[in-house]
């Protein structure tokens, strides 16, 4: 009868062999065989880009000279498309063996800002889309803002913030912001209706969600203005 300490180290090292095999296979894999020119990426399609198409398609297609459809470098598609601010977001997946698909999630215009004859939509979070294609009849404007760099920041980021939670109700009324120092904040011009006052740029929706709940409410009349600063307890005045 085999001794159970002889048959217990013969499992060890067939398991220790095992694991040894396993090893060698994941490091040939890593670092030889993901990265073969059989899997080299030779065609790029690219879906979710309205603006700078082709501009993001070629830096993503520069981008993918060093991955294959084995090593996709998610860093890398970043870093490719990080140039263009209308870019919120990339994903990408592979189509065996050759083909790179990539998915561009876009920051959409909420506003604008005017700087003489020129003007600049600008998302949610503050960036500037310059190229993004807009109609300015549509968007509220922000007003009393100097561009400089890729992105707004203190005063003109709030008013960003609060100009791209507009619910579905009020955006063909909302007509512009501004930063009201007098009132603590920001405030939004709304065709037919009071002013609105939001103090900062958090709890955007919680804000307008009071707004709106105010606004149409016949208990309130007709205020010249509603301050939404804290959503739990608005107040109106005329």
């Amino acid at each position: 009868r085999s001794d159970p300490a002889i048959q217990g180290a013969a499992l060890r090292r067939r398991l220790i062999a095992a694991a040894v095999v396993l090893v060698v296979l994941y490091g040939g894999y890593m670092l030889w065989f993901r990265n073969l020119s059989w899997f080299a990426i030779d065609e790029v399609t690219l879906s979710g880009a309205t603006t700078n198409e082709q501009q993001i398609k070629l830096a993503v297609e520069q981008a993918a000279r060093d991955m294959t459809t084995l090593h996709l470098k998610d860093d890398q598609l970043r870093d490719a498309v990080a140039q263009f601010p209308t870019v919120a977001s990339v994903g990408a997946d592979t189509s065996f063996p050759h083909t790179l698909n990539v998915t561009i999630t876009e920051r959409l215009p909420v506003a604008f800002i005017k700087a003489g004859p020129r003007r600049t939509a600008v998302s949610a979070d503050g960036y500037l889309l310059p190229g993004a294609t807009f109609d300015h009849k549509q968007l509220p404007r922000i007003d009393g803002v100097t561009a400089s760099g890729a992105r707004l920041s203190g005063d003109a980021a709030a008013q960003a913030a609060i100009l791209g939670a507009v619910p579905a109700p009020l955006p063909d009324r909302v007509t512009a912001s501004s930063w009201d120092e007098e009132h603590g904040g920001v405030a939004v011009s709304l065709d037919g209706g009071p002013d609105l006052r939001f103090g900062d740029g958090s709890r955007a929706a919680d804000k307008w969600t009071a707004a709106v709940a105010v606004l149409s409410s016949s208990e309130h009349g007709s205020p010249s203005y509603l301050d939404v600063s804290v959503p739990e307890r608005p107040v109106s005045g005329g």
